[in-house]
């Protein structure tokens, strides 16, 4: 039996009668650059979010960028967040002439431990980026606190957290300001590249509009240096459909990770830990094996496709050697990174599919 870690050509087929008169909608209008199927997404994303703005952009990578510029991330400043993560987090803060200062994770979510923030800050912290790792929440609550008490802002990187809730608030609503990625693998997914932008605060919306646009508050009236961080139209009609389908896609991806947890119980893998007061997106689902490398392996000769999210912590790749951050400068991130292995995990996975990955993963790790 073949399982592929998501299908998208299933997404897609599941799609295209109403994806093709979407898409012949914008060629039609000439909407190929923002415009209306854009504008009406923002909309719509805000309104699942539970936030007042929604600012579409061309990538999750410039969303972060600009959401840290429009918080007042300068130069020289600096910005708290996990070494367990892609490394466009910490990317976009170099992009802003910042340092990134990472904190060990919680093992028992993977996530930042806000527990271990408050020691980071210096004079020169401006902000602290938790990202919501394979869709489960950051504790928020005592980060809020901690943010407050340091006059800090707070990005959430919600790009695997589309449908995430922390106590009833969906992510991109927690704190000063959050982004998201649509690129193709994601819960909710562009036919391409697409990000966002979500905040309450008029200031962050207007400044994020303006920066995407060459810096542009009007035509051919630029404020400041900007950038070309527009998202196209096809995007916008292509999220749209999808994001009907959001809270759905959702829950089944909630009801795989409860079978897989049934059917794995007792083995000898760890999974992350879920707070029963949220609900997690599952974007991936994680499971941790002293014998990862190995157990990937048997697996793909089964024809279970998994991936590894991610091998190396942000601190141990080259791009980020200048910080002078050894092995076993942040051991927990570093662990769950040597045996962290992703599982199949979307919306379409058979109950047979779950049941055969699950009975192939008891069998190459044995019993606890």
């Amino acid at each position: 039996m073949k399982v592929s870690l998501l299908d998208l050509k299933a997404e897609y087929a599941e799609l295209r009668e109403e994806i093709l008169p979407a898409l012949d909608r914008v060629c039609q209008n000439a909407s190929y650059v923002l415009g209306e199927e854009v504008e009406a997404f923002e909309r719509e994303f805000a309104d699942f979010c539970g936030t007042r703005h929604c600012v579409a952009l061309s990538s999750g990578t410039a969303a972060l960028h600009v959401g840290l510029l429009a918080l007042g991330v300068q130069a020289d400043d600096e910005v708290i967040t996990t070494p367990n993560t892609f490394l466009a987090t910490a990317e976009a803060i170099t992009y802003c002439g910042a340092t990134p200062v990472f904190v060990d994770i919680d093992p028992a979510t993977a996530n930042l431990n806000v527990h271990r923030i408050e020691r980071a800050i210096t004079p020169r912290t401006r902000a602290i980026l938790p990202v919501h790792l394979y869709g489960r929440p950051v504790d928020m609550d005592p980060l809020r606190e901690v943010a407050a008490r340091h006059d800090l802002r707070i990005l959430e990187d919600a790009a695997q957290a589309h449908g995430m809730r922390y106590r009833g608030r969906h992510a991109g609503a927690l704190g000063h300001a959050g982004i998201f990625s649509f690129y193709p693998t994601k819960n909710l997914a562009a036919c391409g590249e697409g990000g966002a932008l979500t905040t309450d605060d008029d200031r962050v919306a207007k400044f994020a509009r303006a920066a995407r646009n060459h810096g542009q508050t009007a035509r051919y009236e630029h404020e400041f240096p900007g950038f070309n961080y527009r998202m196209h139209g096809f995007q916008g009609a292509v999220l749209r459909i999808k994001l009907h389908r959001l809270y759905a896609w959702t829950k089944r991806r909630q009801e795989i990770a409860r079978e897989y947890r049934r059917l794995l119980a007792g083995a000898r893998i760890e999974m992350p830990v879920d707070d029963p007061r949220d609900e997690c997106a599952y974007h991936q689902f994680v499971i941790y094996a002293d014998n990862r490398n190995a157990l990937a392996a048997r697996l793909a000769q089964r024809g279970i496709e998994t991936v590894i999210h991610y091998p190396r912590p942000v601190h141990l790749q080259p791009a980020y050697s200048s910080l002078g951050l050894p092995p076993g400068t942040f051991p927990q991130a570093e662990r769950a990174c040597d045996r962290a292995l992703s599982l199949p995990m979307h919306p379409r996975l058979t109950q047979e599919q779950i049941e055969f990955v699950a009975a192939s993963v008891r069998e190459v790790v044995g019993e606890k």
